[in-house]
């Protein structure tokens, strides 16, 4: 071959990945995000912690977690002269107090989880026409859920920008 007939085929093999970024831009969005940092969604959220019924629970995690603490302190201070039966004893409570614990924990983050879902899923076809809208307004050629992406440089998230279109939405 010839070596412009070489030298024309590298320029044109190293301008391909060029000509795929004339198509659009990349963007990613991390839609759950978007939708969480909405105004009715941390309106939501207000709703859901100002109900009794997660005030009891979120009292009831406080406290257990600061009798754990206290406790554990206590574990600590006493453990070298604590015999054998008295630190298997504490430690059987502590471990008690732990699996408490983690049920409120749960029961806290299934309430605040349910009311996210239910966002979620009331706000998909908004977020649908505003992505869409996004898309062609940028000129956006290929949009990737964040979730999904190893790295992206924060130019490359049109979340912030979802958000705020949603809370424009919303306010009218």
């Amino acid at each position: 071959m010839s070596r412009l007939f070489k030298f024309s085929l590298a320029v044109l093999a190293l301008s391909m990945p060029t000509l795929g970024w004339t198509q659009g831009k990349i963007a990613v969005v991390d839609v759950q995000g978007a939708i969480l940092q909405t105004d009715v969604a941390q309106k939501r959220v207000d709703e859901i912690r100002n109900e009794e019924e997660f005030k009891k629970n979120k009292a009831e995690y406080e406290k257990l977690q600061a009798e754990g603490e206290a406790l554990l302190k206590t574990f600590q201070k006493d453990a070298a002269v604590m015999s054998q039966d008295q630190k298997i004893a504490a430690q059987k409570q502590l471990s008690s107090m732990q699996d408490d614990l983690d049920h409120v924990t749960g029961k806290l983050q299934q309430a605040e989880q349910s009311a996210g879902q239910a966002l979620l899923e009331q706000m998909a076809p908004k977020v649908q026409e505003v992505l869409r809208e996004i898309i062609e307004k940028d000129g956006i050629g290929l949009l990737l859920q964040r979730n999904a992406v190893i790295h992206a440089e924060p130019s490359y998230s049109i979340t912030a920008q979802l958000t705020d279109k949603l809370n424009q939405l919303s306010a009218d």
